[in-house]
């Protein structure tokens, strides 16, 4: 496989210089009657073909006749062989945006993912020749890549608790893998990319609703324990500071009784409506 070459051009203000020479001078002489100086006009109007401008951060790839004679980088005005093949390629920075597109984790679940890509061209001779249109290359890799890469994670570790590393909670690790996926894949193109991270991920809309009631749920669940967790914290210190202070004197009935109360009262989502006992503690 060729490699990419650097192609040095002939500056295009010395070329323009020479080409209105031999464009003016046939001319005169053509007034003069001078008529076989016809030729050197014809070859001096075929001569401004070969004039071209180079932006900052583009490039332009030569090829005669089938031959990569080399890429021209250097940005300006410049003169080459008229016969070549001149193919531009942008050096500038890109974004792509991917649209959200509909995958299966590692678990099977449909889920949405998106990314964003920020890409350059490295090597123009890979760009220009190894594929057939880089910029849709990268389109159709990074979808490819996209698909791999929620393949080999779940995610979240609701169906996959020994699961360390998962989409919504890998950050950055999981960005790496990403980008290391669509470099080795991008590779061929001679594209180079400088960075890529996941944009957008929810689940699928199939099943959106049904996985937002679970996560409510374990979110309810953890809740309820840390409730029952400080109530029983705390009818353990009631208990505690009534019998070392004697408040009074209970038995274990009027224990049990109370500890019931007090667990409903503190463990209850409204707020308790409290009862005035006008008789006694068993009436």
């Amino acid at each position: 496989m060729k490699e990419e070459k650097s192609y040095s051009p002939i500056s295009g203000y010395i070329a323009l210089i020479f080409i209105l020479g031999m464009v003016g001078f046939p001319i005169y002489m053509l007034v003069l009657e001078q008529f076989w100086w016809a030729i050197m006009l014809g070859f001096g109007l075929f001569l401004p073909a070969g004039l071209m401008v180079v932006n900052p951060n583009e490039s332009m790839v030569m090829v005669l006749f089938g031959a990569y004679k080399g890429t021209v980088k250097r940005n300006g005005f410049f003169w080459v062989n008229p016969f070549f093949v001149r193919k531009r390629i942008s050096l500038r920075a890109r974004n792509l945006d991917s649209t959200p597109i509909k995958v299966n984790d590692k678990v099977g679940n449909p889920i949405m993912i998106g990314i964003v890509l920020v890409w350059r061209v490295e090597n123009t001779y890979n760009a220009a020749f190894e594929v057939d249109d880089y910029v849709h290359f990268v389109d159709i890799q990074t979808e490819a890549a996209i698909r791999k890469l929620a393949g080999h994670y779940p995610y979240d570790n609701f169906d996959d608790e020994m699961a360390e590393i998962t989409l919504r909670s890998g950050g950055e690790e999981v960005n790496h893998v990403l980008e290391d996926q669509i470099r080795d894949r991008l590779a061929i193109a001679g594209v180079h990319v400088i960075e890529a991270r996941i944009s957008y991920l929810a689940y699928a809309q199939e099943i959106a609703s049904a996985m937002l009631r679970r996560q409510q749920a374990t979110a309810i669940v953890a809740a309820r324990i840390k409730i029952v967790e400080g109530a029983v914290s705390m009818v353990e210190m009631a208990l505690e500071q009534l019998s070392k202070k004697q408040v009074v004197e209970m038995d274990e009935d009027m224990k049990a009784a109370m500890v019931s109360n007090l667990m409903v009262v503190l463990c209850s989502d409204k707020d308790a409506t409290p009862v005035v006992n006008t008789g006694t503690l068993h009436h």
